[in-house]
């Protein structure tokens, strides 16, 4: 008979961690959330570390490069998502790496032919309210001029009207040429008293916008993630159908790190990327694999190459694999498992591989958990899919907003390599969701709020960096009564007694 455990698996709620001694310099200020994202050997350091445990997934409704910029900026890494054409993603990395602080590639533009109704929609779908008006309506088109909201009125037009005829035109614009440095910028922004400067090509080309808003910003982000070059670490996804095709051209974008993205990466197919990657590169090129739930998965792949390995098969919240197919395992068990194996293959090889946690995240505080369990970081889809910098639609459902979110394995993602067994080159059925998550804003605020939590609990536990946290904490199941208890009960909540009363 099929061998049988005899513990059932466990889901991060179905633990807490048990407080430490705080000595006096356990503050949340003093606490280092660095931690490694690919290998290395005892003694030495990795060849990347991050400045926070997030990775965002490799999933279409999550990570473009808008994502990766947005996420390196907070210190993580963005996994930008395979599922496209390899020119595609290649462009998105490309564009990624090529972004400077402050100097920001318009995503907003159109041609005088427009109308002030393709403005609204615009400024509707982007929520940025400035515009470039180029000869074509592209990014770096011939500029013609600029239209913010101080250009139209609606209560007083009809939404016909061409842009061409209520926009800013160049002739009143200030402009910078192409070559002034960002301090330069700002200066000519402050003196003039404008919003947003465009920088602009000899030929007349729009190059890119510097924003006043965005003046401060390097000092908003001190943990951002920069490679050797001052460029951000930019990661990008990769399937085990065509990497050989899809790693090299991704390289050359410029991609830092890849990821392979298999729901099950206990497999003959992602030995043999990986094999080919080491052939190909040597360690020059870092991959991370997986995913995978016990500790011989992880040795499999370990032993395969892989720079880090996922933790988690059916966890995510629009994941289906386990009512599908009856795979998969309660994460914490898997991450708890895998972290012990992870340990004793560093105690025979002097070869520390970090593990990422890939799903089943609720709470912010089952993040914590997580990395007390063992992970080194996370990888995380709902989470970042709420956020502006997501590539979803915003969309109001009840008069609430909301983002679209849809799995890789779901009909309108049809990421068939991403289940790949070996077959034929479709998606069988589906092992993903197509559905809506709560709108949640900027993403600066929503991380700095999770790892405040993060930080502080980790205080609590009398610790001041994830390998303490690792070494040190302490945690215990609790029952589901327990549970209970540990939310707010047995008092009537202010908001529900004054919806009682209407």
């Amino acid at each position: 008979m099929a061998f049988i455990y005899e513990e059932p698996s466990h889901t991060f709620s179905e633990y807490l961690l048990i407080p430490g001694y705080s000595g006096v310099d356990c503050v949340p200020a003093n606490v280092s959330l660095k931690t490694p994202l690919v290998k290395f050997r005892k003694g030495e350091e990795p060849a990347i570390s991050m400045n926070i445990p997030m990775t965002s997934a490799v999933m279409q409704a999550v990570s473009d490069d808008n994502m990766a910029v947005s996420l390196a900026k907070e210190g993580g890494v963005s996994f930008i998502f395979v599922s496209q054409s390899i020119e595609s993603q290649a462009a998105m990395v490309a564009r990624a790496k090529a972004y400077k602080a402050g100097f920001v590639v318009s995503d907003s533009n159109l041609s005088p032919e427009d109308t002030l109704k393709d403005v609204l929609e615009m400024t509707e779908r982007t929520g940025h309210s400035t515009i470039a008006v180029t000869h074509d309506g592209k990014p770096n088109g011939k500029l013609l001029g600029i239209v913010t909201r101080r250009d139209y009125r609606v209560t007083r037009m009809t939404g016909e009207e061409k842009v061409s005829s209520f926009m800013t035109p160049l002739e009143k614009l200030i402009t910078a040429p192409v070559g002034t440095t960002l301090k330069e910028a700002n200066d000519i922004i402050w003196d003039h008293k404008i919003n947003a400067l465009p920088l602009v090509e000899k030929d007349g080309s729009l190059s890119c916008f510097v924003f006043r808003k965005d003046y401060d910003s390097h000092k908003e982000n001190p943990l951002e993630l920069l490679d050797g070059h001052k460029k951000y670490v930019v990661g990008a996804g990769v399937n085990t159908r065509d990497y050989e095709q899809r790693i090299p051209a991704l390289i050359e974008a410029g991609a830092d790190v890849l990821c392979i993205d298999s729901s099950e990466g206990y497999s003959e197919w992602q030995r043999r990327t990986l094999q080919w990657v080491r052939k190909t590169y040597g360690d020059s090129v870092k991959i991370g694999a997986g995913n995978v739930v016990d500790g011989e998965g992880f040795r499999f792949l370990a032993e395969a190459g892989a720079d880090f390995i996922k933790v988690g098969i059916g966890g995510g919240s629009i994941c289906i694999t386990r009512e599908q197919k009856g795979i998969g395992r309660g994460q914490a068990t898997a991450v708890i498992e895998v972290a012990r194996e992870r340990d004793k293959y560093f105690e025979e090889t002097g070869i520390y591989i970090p593990i990422c946690s890939d799903g089943g995240i609720v709470h912010d505080y089952h993040m914590t958990l997580a990395l007390a369990m063992g992970a080194d970081f996370l990888m995380l889809g709902r989470y970042f899919a709420r956020f502006d910098e997501s590539p979803s639609n915003k969309v109001s459902i009840g008069g609430s907003f909301m983002k679209e979110y849809w799995g890789e394995g779901s009909a309108r993602a049809r990421n068939w390599q991403r289940y790949d067994m070996g077959g034929a080159a479709k998606l069988s059925f589906e092992e993903g969701v197509d559905s809506y998550v709560p709108y949640a804003g900027a993403m600066h605020d929503n991380v700095a709020l999770t790892l405040s939590k993060v930080r502080s609990t980790m205080c609590n536990v009398g610790v001041l960096n994830i390998p303490d946290l690792q070494q040190n904490a302490k945690i215990t199941l609790v029952s589901a009564t327990s549970i209970v208890e540990g939310g707010a009960h047995d008092v009537i909540l202010k908001e529900n007694a004054v919806a009682g009363k209407k």
